[in-house]
């Protein structure tokens, strides 16, 4: 009932969130409107925008992973389908104007404008909520607002991204990348306040992809697992464990423990996009050859998110020989966040103080992956050489490597960053998008 509920309201957020001006312009009597919502909404509404929230997210989604992998030299798009796959976003520059610029960015600012009209809602709702009511809808929502908003602060980098877009006819500045993860934390911190004060259930229904995080008190661990993130992105590696030590990480849990979002398969339901059919024409989203031959001998992850084609695939002068295999099928799920990532927050936060146990935390994640301890140098700059690896291979495709080789200084390092082709770049943000109008 509920994915269904989820798949009717994506529909209702693409006419409201996609097209507001022309809404505006155009009104509709059978078809909601931002000012139905945002003044006078009665109890279902605002439930209704809190379940639309969650759908508004899978938006694109696949698209925002395939394109800061592709970048990061995760793997690569060989199907031929459209040559700025293998041009423009392994080359540079990219168009400003264009839609890999363009189509994440705006998806992932639809998500915060779906925020903060459920929180302008429900603080002018007639639905008499009680003020703990009212906290656990503004921590469900500016807990997602903040997640959203990390996404493209880290696709845009040191071009920055605005954080105050609440009136859009008063747009907030743009932040630097350091600013935007200070008002991203901040953000995280509020949400976490009001979700401690939220009482004890949530007015609204929500996914299976919150199982084990569906109240207001587990769904902090998930806020304070982001906080880490960011703070970890931070360089702030004692906020980070402090951090951690409010969520879910659990150095002894299972790796797939965690938030994520679901996908179906009847009735109006989407799909998982980033599913593709192993050994099927027009399927070759190849991993980088690197990735195979610099596994270690005995590595799952390989097996287990590589499939070997019977003959490499060759493109634009790019050949791979194994196809990308992390989803099983079109209604796997995609985590936003689970607990094989902060187990490896875990191990870089400790680096420099707690060097033994950051080799507990990595000897948690090799063992996983059928690999025998930790028997290299534990200097901090090895151990961080190790972390660095491992996160290569447990997150491949979940829009990490990129990020992981910019924040720690390798991304100009073609032993981490290969240039594959004569021309071929390491770029390191999106442009600001040509509407924005930012001189």
């Amino acid at each position: 009932m509920l994915k269904n509920k989820i798949s009717i309201l994506i529909l209702v957020f693409t006419a409201v969130f996609f097209t507001s001006c022309e809404l505006e312009d155009l009104p509709n009597e059978n078809a909601p409107t931002l000012e139905s919502f945002a003044d006078g909404a009665s109890q279902a509404d605002v439930q209704s925008l809190a379940v639309g929230l969650e759908a508004v997210m899978r938006n694109d989604l696949e698209f925002h992973y395939q394109t800061i992998s592709y970048i990061g030299r995760e793997y690569y798009d060989l199907t031929g389908t459209d040559p700025r796959y293998t041009g423009e976003l392994l080359k540079g520059p990219l168009d400003n104007n264009g839609f890999l610029t363009t189509r994440a960015y705006s998806a992932w600012y639809r998500v915060v404008k779906a925020a903060n009209v459920l929180v302008t809602a429900v603080e002018n709702s007639e639905a008499g909520f009680s003020d703990a009511t009212k906290r656990s809808y503004y921590g469900y929502a500016n807990t997602i607002k903040a997640y959203a908003l990390l996404m493209v602060a880290n696709r845009q980098f040191s071009n920055g991204i605005r954080v105050d877009v609440a009136d859009p006819d008063n747009l907030g500045p743009f932040l630097g990348y350091p600013e935007a993860l200070t008002a991203i934390r901040n953000l995280l911190n509020d949400a976490n306040s009001d979700l401690t004060n939220g009482g004890g259930t949530f007015d609204f229904p929500i996914s299976s992809g919150y199982d084990g995080f569906a109240t207001p008190a587990t769904f902090a661990t998930f806020n304070r697992a982001l906080a880490a993130r960011v703070a970890l992105y931070q360089g702030n590696k004692s906020d980070a464990l402090s951090l951690l030590s409010n969520s879910f990480f659990d150095i002894s849990g299972a790796l797939n423990v965690g938030v994520a979002h679901v996908f179906g398969a009847t009735g109006n339901d989407v799909l998982n996009a980033q599913f593709y059919v192993l050994g099927q024409s027009g399927q070759e989203y190849m991993i980088h050859n690197s990735w195979i031959a610099d596994a270690e001998a005995g590595d799952t992850r390989v097996a287990n998110k590589s499939f070997m084609l019977s003959t490499p695939r060759m493109f634009d002068d790019l050949t791979a020989t194994h196809q990308m295999a992390l989803y099983t099928s079109n209604t796997d799920p995609v985590y936003l966040i689970r607990n094989e990532e902060l187990i490896l927050i875990y191990a870089e936060a400790n680096i420099g103080t707690n060097n033994a146990e950051a080799v507990n935390a990595i000897n948690v994640i090799r063992n996983a992956a059928g690999l025998a301890n930790y028997s290299g140098a534990t200097t901090d700059t090895a151990l961080e050489l190790e972390v660095l690896n491992q996160r290569r291979y447990s997150l491949i495709g979940e829009g990490h490597r990129w990020i992981d080789l910019r924040r720690t200084g390798r991304l100009n390092d073609v032993n981490f960053l290969p240039l594959d082709r004569m021309g071929d770049n390491a770029l390191d943000a999106f442009p600001t998008p040509f509407s924005e109008n930012v001189n």
